[in-house]
């Protein structure tokens, strides 16, 4: 059952600003910096990757629908991820930083789609040789793009677990009887993960002994009231998640989600865990929900981002903090967050 505590609430809207006049300040040196983003079209200009370069990310993770490409062809689809490999302020980035992440429904190949997409097969091959994964990789042979990359810095530790909500995910529910696209699934009907890959979230989680475990998942988790595509549409994968995040006494874990075309915190507290789960959903990089004019969301912190805009995590081992950013064009921070963790 989800309870958000008022007190921890409380602490970070206190931590939480809107400030269009800062630009994006690091620390002398952070520990380790992932910047993530997602909703990217080769079509549309991408401002924001020189701003990205500018935050010296230690790594970038893509967090799905990095092209738009829509299609069963997979030679078109190649097209498409090799002109974002051409764009010139992106090459800069591949030169400087590790690229990781996953896949959206868009790149996946079918608007919406899931387990049912004929060519899901050959689109995850598509998705690799973008992501410069080698030939040799298990990642080749395995169904569904999942994966994870453990960090160990003399400072401490991070286990980046990125998620496939595609490939192995079920029917979504239409919603006939409001103006919303889609309503949750009866209770206990569907998966967003699948039985193979929930069975290795579960190892990753409970064998974890990083610091940090930073989840990937290309939709969001928190967010529930919208009607579109969200892990609420499983209410009891929602659950499921929730028992093992607590049941695994995994450190400081944190869910980064897109899909949205707006950016935002969301942020609940588990049962035997004494600091919040956060959402940090960040929507879209070419694009944004321009015409936003707000929507329900119980476990929201903060406020609605709807420009174009990526997103920061900046670590210090040292006190266990996290700071979150919002970052839009020439390096405006459009909202942060500092999280402690114990």
């Amino acid at each position: 059952m989800k309870i958000p505590s008022i007190s921890i609430i409380a602490i970070l809207l206190m931590s939480c600003s809107v400030n269009k006049q800062s630009k994006v300040s690091t620390k002398e040196k952070n520990d380790f910096v992932i910047a993530f983003g997602s909703c990217n079209r080769t079509d549309l200009p991408n401002l924001l990757w020189d701003d990205i370069l500018n935050t010296k990310p230690d790594v970038w993770v893509w967090g799905g629908d990095n092209v738009y490409a829509d299609t069963n062809d997979m030679e078109a689809l190649r097209i498409m991820y090799n002109e974002q490999n051409q764009n010139k302020e992106y090459k800069k980035l591949i030169e400087s930083t590790e690229i990781v992440g996953t896949w959206d429904d868009h790149d996946y190949g079918l608007n919406d789609g899931g387990v049912e997409f004929e060519a899901k097969a050959e689109s995850q091959q598509e998705f690799l040789n973008f992501m410069n994964v080698s030939m040799d990789s298990p990642l080749r042979k395995q169904e569904g793009v999942y994966s994870s990359k453990k960090y160990n810095l003399k400072e401490g530790r991070i286990n980046l677990i990125i998620l496939d909500t595609r490939y192995f995910r079920t029917a979504l529910t239409p919603d006939n009887e409001t103006n919303k696209r889609v309503k949750p699934n009866e209770y206990g009907v569907g998966s967003v993960l699948g039985e193979i890959q929930w069975a290795w979230l579960e190892k990753e989680l409970n064998h974890s002994k990083a610091d940090f475990n930073v989840i990937v998942s290309s939709v969001q988790f928190l967010s529930n009231e919208h009607g579109f595509e969200a892990w609420g549409n499983f209410p009891h994968e929602v659950d499921r998640l929730e028992n093992l995040i607590s049941s695994s006494k995994a450190k400081g874990v944190i869910i980064l989600s897109g899909d949205r075309h707006i950016s935002e915190f969301s942020q609940v507290q588990l049962k035997n865990m004494d600091y919040p789960l956060i959402d940090f959903t960040s929507s879209g990089l070419t694009h944004a929900y321009k015409g936003f004019k707000g929507e329900s969301n119980p476990y929201r912190v903060g406020e609605v981002i709807f420009t174009e805009s990526f997103g920061t995590l900046e670590f210090d081992f040292s006190s266990r903090t996290v700071d979150f950013k919002i970052i839009g064009d020439n390096g405006v921070v459009l909202q942060k967050l500092e999280q402690h963790y114990e």
